[in-house]
């Protein structure tokens, strides 16, 4: 479900969601997945940064070359190399537990940068007033918090 969740934010792919960044499910549900991606998000704003780190401190000289291979041995190579490692470490946890390399993409791309100066609290849990047939269980929407994706109604007075 937590897959699902970040690929509504993928609006270019065909067959894109209504609503990005929302999904409909049971209120138990949602609140069973919420704490889930939480942490994904999470793991994913600190790759990000992890990445931006070893951005600033990459090699200018194309990989292979002669100062490509003493700049590695350098300790601004060597920081470079740790940084890269945080970065491919947090990316393997997103991948392990995701199984998708698209959605680790997705979660890395779009949704990193757009909380990555949000302390927590990525997702919301609305309730839905209507219940679902057959069962009646309670509907809510699990969304991503931030830009706005509820559905405004224009009132004509």
């Amino acid at each position: 479900m937590a897959r699902c969740l970040i690929l509504t934010c993928d609006q270019e792919a065909a067959g894109a969601a209504k609503a990005n960044g929302r999904i409909q499910t049971t209120l138990a549900k949602a609140k069973e997945v919420r704490p889930f991606v939480e942490k994904l998000v999470t793991t994913a704003v600190k790759a990000k940064k992890c990445r931006d780190d070893a951005d600033q401190i990459a090699c200018p000289h194309a990989r292979g070359s002669d100062e490509y291979k003493t700049w590695r041995a350098t300790e601004a190579g060597q920081a470079w190399l740790k940084a890269q490692g945080k970065y491919i470490h947090h990316r393997r946890r997103l991948f392990d537990v995701l199984r998708s390399n698209d959605v680790v993409v997705l979660l890395l791309d779009k949704l990193a940068p757009r909380f990555e100066d949000r302390p927590g609290g990525y997702t919301r849990v609305v309730h839905i007033a209507k219940r679902r047939l057959g069962d009646a269980a309670q509907l809510a929407y699990l969304e991503f918090v931030g830009e706005p994706t509820r559905l405004t109604v224009e009132s004509s007075k």
